[in-house]
């Protein structure tokens, strides 16, 4: 009996451990995670000032199935916080709009441990590649670091960078400047925000009671307000 009740448990560890690769449960997508390894056919991409190297900070997936994420990047040599909403198109596929339109898909995951990413940027004609390896703690195994490695290969990217050796400025937790990266404006220069903007607006405001009352939170929208809660 007691062989019995041991080969059970192990069949459920096994079970809950298992690779998911499709039929994606979003909601197990949330909560916290780091930026391991991130790479792309053009280096520059994910280079120093680079457009994508972004420190994930956050997931989180929303009741319409898209995925609200929070990032730390470094933008004019400040670091900042950048907040995205991402909208389903099936499974474990997104889009989002940032430094051009991005298409985006879970190449596999195991929720509780960690997550890969494939992206395809598109801007004016131009486009590339992007993969990311996101963990639920800072660093993950070199067993998986060589999966990632692999699958990068099979898309023909070679440029990898090791984002557990890159350290973000301490200034950060003093300092979180707030990018959203979309409006929208007329001819005489007044702006007005688009559908996505008003959802993300409202999924940040929602937010902010984490954040330190003393962030400069910044804003491209003609908003009643540009200095934190309680300045």
């Amino acid at each position: 009996m007691k062989l019995l009740l041991l080969c059970l448990g192990l069949t459920l560890v096994c079970a809950h451990r298992q690779v998911v690769r499709s039929n994606f449960d979003a909601s197990k997508f949330s909560g916290k995670w780091y930026s391991v390894l991130l790479a792309s056919d053009q280096k520059e991409k994910i280079e120093e000032n680079g457009s994508m190297r972004v420190f994930v900070e956050d997931i989180e997936a929303l009741e319409d199935g898209s995925l609200f994420f929070k990032f730390q990047t470094i933008i004019n040599e400040e670091c900042t916080k950048l907040f995205l909403v991402a909208d389903k198109v099936g499974d474990g596929t997104y889009t989002v709009e940032y430094d051009g339109r991005n298409k985006f898909y879970v190449v596999e995951t195991i929720y509780d441990e960690y997550l890969i990413f494939y992206l395809k940027n598109e801007d004016d004609g131009d486009s590339f590649q992007l993969l990311e390896l996101y963990g639920r703690t800072p660093d993950l195994s070199p067993k998986l670091k060589e999966k990632f490695v692999e699958i990068c290969k099979e898309h023909a990217v070679e440029n990898i960078l090791d984002l557990t050796q890159v350290v973000l400025s301490e200034h950060f937790l003093q300092h979180h400047p707030v990018l959203i990266p979309t409006a929208s404006c007329d001819k005489f220069g007044t702006c007005f925000p688009s559908p996505f903007d008003v959802k993300l607006l409202a999924l940040l405001l929602s937010h902010l009671h984490s954040l330190p009352r003393n962030a400069a939170y910044h804003f491209p929208l003609p908003l009643p307000f540009t200095r934190g809660p309680g300045s």
